[in-house]
């Protein structure tokens, strides 16, 4: 489907080929009425593009005379470093809007650039091979990154039409706090005021948002990241597992890290080094148990199991067959 900010691109690109454009003939070229194309016309008077409404039997509008967009001037560094984030995105599943943008972006900037430093660029790129897998894609709406953007920037509330996982749809307010980036997908985080509880939710899931009047004031000293992770952490899976691990925080995390697991760390008695090795409270909740026995074996501390007792089950399967598999000549 196209979306509005690409017809007002294609708007521009007719009244940049010259001469006067009528409103009928621009609402033809991109298939709309009258009345869109004036509000299109509004979107690019609001960037401070200049254009001019020509009254008349022939009258319709124009850019002004003598107005062409400011030129695209990046030196070696400037292009290589853009070009190689565009494929950086595309890789990683950090995209917006259709599969396509960075691909046509990159095409227009090579364009604009001068012959010899466009040939060198083509040379890195077609020599780039990546040792990983594509990311998994989970493209936010760029309207609604953008609005939530907006909303986190001048602490305004949001109005939001979210789709659960289990495909369950709700309008909520939201007053957001920050957008993070977490294994390929958008996060946005903040308090929901109906229930006075902090949530998180996917921007890929988010259909519609809208600033909503007034403002607000997010905590002190709050870390949107860190409440991606914990809320990741704590989601509502099928299992509910918690355990006690003797070791560091720090060793702890190396398998099982924040965004999987809640690290209760007790008050160090006094005197004691923050970082020596004890018994620590960890949770964390899981569709699947079968992962966890070779986690666990692999973080190798000493460690016991509060419950499920399924996984306690798991755990003394796996080291049957690790004991069988040694004991092999």
């Amino acid at each position: 489907m196209v979306r509005p900010t690409s017809r007002v691109l294609t708007l521009l690109e007719l009244l940049q080929s010259g001469g006067i454009r009528t409103v009928a003939e621009l609402a033809d070229r991109l298939g709309v009425d009258g009345r869109t194309v004036r509000r299109y016309v509004g979107h690019l008077v609001d960037l401070d593009i200049p254009v001019e409404a020509v009254r008349g039997r022939y009258g319709g509008y124009r850019l002004a005379p003598g107005y062409r967009l400011p030129p695209l001037m990046l030196n070696d560094d400037e292009a290589l470093a853009v070009l190689l984030g565009l494929v950086a995105g595309r890789r990683t599943g950090l995209l917006t809007a259709t599969e396509t943008a960075g691909e046509t972006a990159a095409a227009k900037i090579r364009r604009a650039l001068p012959e010899r430093l466009s040939r060198r660029l083509d040379a890195v790129m077609e020599s780039l091979a990546f040792t990983a897998p594509p990311g998994e894609s989970a493209t936010p709406e760029t309207g609604v990154l953008l609005a939530i953007a907006d909303a986190v920037r001048h602490r305004r509330p949001v109005s939001i039409r979210y789709t659960a996982r289990d495909g369950r749809r709700s309008e909520r307010t939201l007053h957001p706090y920050g957008i993070v980036t977490h294994t390929g997908r958008w996060y946005v985080t903040g308090t929901d005021p109906g229930i006075g509880q902090d949530r998180t939710f996917r921007l890929d899931r988010i259909a519609d948002a809208r600033a909503l009047p007034g403002s607000f004031e997010p905590s002190t000293g709050l870390d949107p990241a860190q409440r991606v992770l914990s809320g990741l952490a704590k989601a509502a899976y099928r299992h509910e597992v918690t355990l006690r691990i003797h070791g560091t925080v720090e060793q702890i995390r190396t398998r099982l890290p924040a965004s999987v697991a809640s690290v209760e760390e007790p008050e160090p008695a006094e005197g004691t080094d923050p970082h020596t090795e004890r018994w620590l409270h960890v949770e964390l909740r899981a569709e699947r148990l079968d992962w966890l026995p070779p986690v666990l074996a692999a973080l190798d501390r000493p460690f016991v199991i509060e419950r499920p007792d399924e996984l306690r089950d798991l755990v003394i399967a796996l080291a049957d067959r690790l004991t069988t598999s040694a004991r092999r000549a």
